[in-house]
């Protein structure tokens, strides 16, 4: 029994969901749109204002697949209706982030400045210097370019230098310890 699978989603208002043949959706609402082609194990039914998933047979790849459409669909029904957020913080004497137009300049210790080119459909805002917002429709993506800006300097666990997300819990670790 998949729990997730079975949920059914309602349809935001001013968001239009439409199925084309082979099992391809495209979701549009008030901050763009997004298209993605799914298995035909699963078939898709929009009723009124409710998505639904139904799995065709109880193989164990189709039971997979589900849970995994479901998901996939919710994240597209609230990216184009709401949008995804992730915030970074920069920790360190001398590191920080500036925008210069479609990059985003970060100082983090190293000889030289890094500049990561921001991809499309993507929105950095960096409201200090040393916080950084990602914003976009596309969950995936929102995710995938946090994770690339934090894995240019990821924290230490000894002072708590480096790029981390706003929520993050760095475990810290004690010094060595002075002589005996």
């Amino acid at each position: 029994m998949s729990r997730i699978g079975n949920r059914i989603l309602t349809i935001p208002a001013g968001v239009e969901v439409k199925i084309e043949p082979g099992n391809v959706v495209t979701v549009k609402g008030s901050k763009g749109e997004l298209k993605q082609t799914f298995s035909t194990l699963i078939d898709i039914k929009v009723d009124g204002t409710e998505l639904s998933t139904v799995r065709q047979n109880e193989d164990k790849h189709t039971k997979q697949l589900h849970g995994t459409t479901n998901s996939l669909l919710e994240g597209m029904l609230t990216g184009v209706s709401a949008g995804f957020v992730r915030e970074l913080e920069i920790v360190g004497v001398g590191y920080r982030a500036a925008l210069a137009g479609n990059a985003l300049n970060l100082s983090l210790g190293f000889s030289h400045p890094v500049a990561y080119q921001i991809p499309n459909g993507i929105t950095v805002e960096v409201p200090k210097p040393t916080q950084i917002k990602i914003s976009g429709i596309d969950k995936q993506l929102v995710g995938e370019v946090a994770a690339n800006i934090r894995a240019y300097r990821r924290p230490e666990p000894y002072k708590g230098k480096g790029v981390k997300y706003k929520d993050e819990h760095i475990i810290r670790k004690e010094g060595k310890a002075a002589g005996k």
